[in-house]
């Protein structure tokens, strides 16, 4: 009984609290309802009909508030403070009367709307939100520039106990500004006047600073130096102050090579001194002359010699070409200073007495216009150099006075060139204007059949064509292989990854096949490109000239091809490894023999990226490491990076000199994890000031 009568009060309980639930409920819909008569009301609504939806046009209800009057000056003066009233007088100060409306206005006039906000743009983004590639580049960023000063600081370091002290580089000062655009194997003033002779141009060649004298300072950049215009607008026009020489407007400007634009800038209006009206329209004719010349497919390599500021190979990478410009460092000041600045591959070199740092059958086409060498000197030493470097069945196109002009010893000039062309099995494929091209031929049955005797002679057998870090010139003819190597190339671009024939001759310790080997590596640094390019943002920063320092097979170049980084890169084959120049080549890349001990025939400020994979710990054993990275620096860009990538055990000492330099250096592990042998050190350079 004690059970059901509490089970009876609970349910009475219950009962009740369900009844007091309804009857609020019922209280709060009955006093919604009465005050939604009332004044405080939405007034307007959206409403769309069902036949409006299925026609897709769109109505407007009719809210329930039609014809209703509503007290909203009520509400306003319930929100607005109050103010002191005052009668509006019927009289104008002026003592007219004025009208109604006028009486009944606000005392106070309307405050007329602010205008706008100015819409400010950044970047590549206008106020609209489109992205354009028209805007300025300004001064470089203050966390970009430091204030440096000029002395170099060491610091005493003893490593055992009982030992010689030695002393560390601290801090490296800056160099006197008259070496802002100092080249040490080119500018050895000291080296040059002890020249026997420089005739035949030996002073424009490389003559390096003793061990131990060469640089020891960071070159400065000239003031008012500006991050440069980025590719395609550095083309056409480039910063003043990066280049501040005026000598070329002065003497090369009626040729349309280069003006000047403002105060600021210098412009290319992309013509040359026999290409007046433009590099495209004269490319346009060598092709009508040679249809065989088809730019970006059969040809893709081509060699610019005597190449000014570069406008010919400039106008060259829109058809898919890619050429290098050379130009000695003579009186046509800086010429090559403006090609890299503009963004085209270039470099200082000279025809003299040693043979240029390119292998044998490099160029597809090789070009002189008014270059101002003396092909059939010395029984055409020079142009059998030409022959050396040209793919067999490639063309050399000439453009100059003996082409063309009628002049006595002009003519005499001409019957020169076509006796000694006619002895290097050379074919003369058109004359037209001022343009004569040859071509180069496919095998050597022309060589053998010539007769006993005849200048130049063959090379010897045991001369390899290839070897070129301070060879001398030889006036002989060198063979083309009779496999066929370097004649048979797949045209642009399947031959970028197509192993070549070329690959079997390199002399490499090898446990796989070698076109494994060239697969293998291709993979690998299009992985690690990839990666550089989702993780740290590669395209952000507008790469533009990059070198490869220990290149192997051009691996990381093409990766950078099939990442679409809109960048060229000089692949650079040290002299301490295999010569795998021959591969680069036949792949449709560009490349230069060279020696890290030294330093290389580039402008200070010329590269925005330096790759350098495995290079430091196989040449630590032949000099100091700190020489390999001041000439880093020295042709760095202000704004540029290095992206080393060794063996942890030279970490320590290149992140020490890199902050000795003034770089800023970030250590990185690998893809394979922090417990991997190698590392990652990314430096980020800063512009210095004394």
């Amino acid at each position: 009984m004690k059970l059901l009568g509490n089970v009876d009060l609970l349910t009475s309980q219950t009962a009740i609290k369900f009844a007091a639930f309804i009857f609020i409920s019922v209280s709060f819909f009955y006093l919604g309802k009465h005050w939604s008569d009332g004044s405080r009301q939405l007034i307007f609504f959206s409403h769309q009909s069902p036949s409006a939806t299925a026609s897709h046009i769109p109505t407007v209800g009719i809210s329930p508030n039609f014809n209703k009057e509503f007290n909203i000056s009520a509400l306003i003066s319930a929100t607005e403070p109050e103010t002191e009233s005052k009668p509006v007088d019927p009289v104008k100060n002026d003592g007219k009367p004025v009208s109604a409306s006028e009486a009944h206005s606000p005392q106070h006039p309307p405050m007329t709307p602010p205008p706008p906000p100015v819409i400010k743009s950044y970047g590549i983004v206008d106020e609209n939100g489109t992205m354009s590639d028209e805007f300025e580049i300004g001064e470089f960023d203050p966390n970009l520039v430091e204030n440096w000063g000029n002395g170099t600081e060491t610091q005493e370091e003893t490593k055992t106990e009982g030992a010689t002290s030695t002393f560390r580089v601290k801090k490296f000062g800056l160099c006197d500004e008259s070496m802002r655009e100092y080249i040490p194997c080119l500018d050895n003033v000291e080296a040059i006047k002890r020249l026997k002779s420089t005739e035949k141009g030996e002073r424009f060649e490389r003559h390096c600073p003793e061990k131990g004298k060469g640089l020891n300072c960071l070159v400065p950049a000239p003031k008012g130096y500006r991050p440069p215009i980025p590719w395609p607008r550095s083309r056409d026009e480039v910063w003043f102050y990066n280049v501040p020489h005026t000598r070329l407007v002065d003497d090369k400007g009626g040729q349309n090579w280069i003006s000047k634009k403002g105060k600021d800038k210098f412009s290319f209006p992309g013509g040359g001194t026999q290409f007046i009206h433009g590099a495209d329209q004269y490319l346009n004719q060598i092709s009508k002359m040679v249809p065989e010349i088809t730019f970006g497919q059969h040809i893709r390599v081509v060699l610019d010699v005597g190449c000014g500021v570069a406008s010919f190979g400039a106008y060259l990478l829109s058809r898919n070409v890619i050429t290098m410009s050379i130009a000695p460092k003579d009186v046509h000041e800086n010429q090559i200073q403006f090609a890299l600045e503009r963004g085209v591959p270039a470099m200082a070199a000279a025809f003299a007495t040693r043979r240029l740092l390119y292998p044998s059958q490099a160029f597809d086409l090789i070009h002189c216009s008014r270059c101002r060498i003396n092909w059939t000197r010395d029984d055409g030493i020079l142009l059998l150099e030409v022959n050396r470097m040209l793919r067999a069945g490639g063309y050399f196109a000439w453009a100059a006075q003996p082409v063309y002009k009628h002049e006595q010893a002009l003519e005499e000039q001409w019957e020169e060139m076509l006796n000694l062309t006619t002895r290097l099995c050379w074919t003369l494929v058109k004359k037209e204007g001022y343009i004569a091209i040859w071509q180069k031929p496919f095998n050597n049955s022309c060589y053998l059949s010539r007769e006993a005797g005849t200048i130049p002679p063959l090379c010897d057998p045991n001369d390899d064509p290839d070897n070129v870090w301070y060879v001398d010139l030889k006036a002989c003819i060198s063979l083309i292989p009779e496999n066929g190597y370097g004649a048979n190339v797949a045209p642009w671009p399947a031959r970028l990854q197509t192993p070549p024939d070329r690959l079997q001759s390199i002399h490499i310790e090898s446990y796989i096949a070698r076109k494994e080997l060239f697969k293998a590596e291709s993979k690998y640094w299009n992985e690690i490109v990839a990666s550089y390019v989702r993780a740290l943002h590669w395209k952000k920063y507008k790469l533009r000239n990059v070198m490869d320092m220990r290149a192997g097979f051009g691996g990381f170049a093409a990766a950078m091809i099939d990442n679409q980084l809109d960048a060229w890169v000089l692949n650079v084959v040290p002299v301490s490894g295999p010569n795998t120049l021959p591969v680069i080549y036949d792949r449709g890349l560009i490349g230069i023999m060279h020696d890290w001990c030294e330093s290389f025939d580039t402008y200070p400020r010329t590269y925005d990226l330096l790759h350098a994979a495995g290079l430091f710990s196989v040449e630590r054993k032949r000099c100091n490491m700190s020489t390999i990275m001041l000439e880093m620096d020295r042709i760095l860009r202000p704004g540029g990076r290095a992206y080393i990538r060794d063996s942890l055990d030279v970490m320590d000492e290149l992140q020490d000199i890199a902050k000795a330099m003034g770089w800023h250096p970030t250590l990185r592990d690998t893809s394979e994890g922090p417990h991997a042998s190698y590392r990652i050190l990314v430096c980020d350079k800063r512009l210095l000031r004394s």
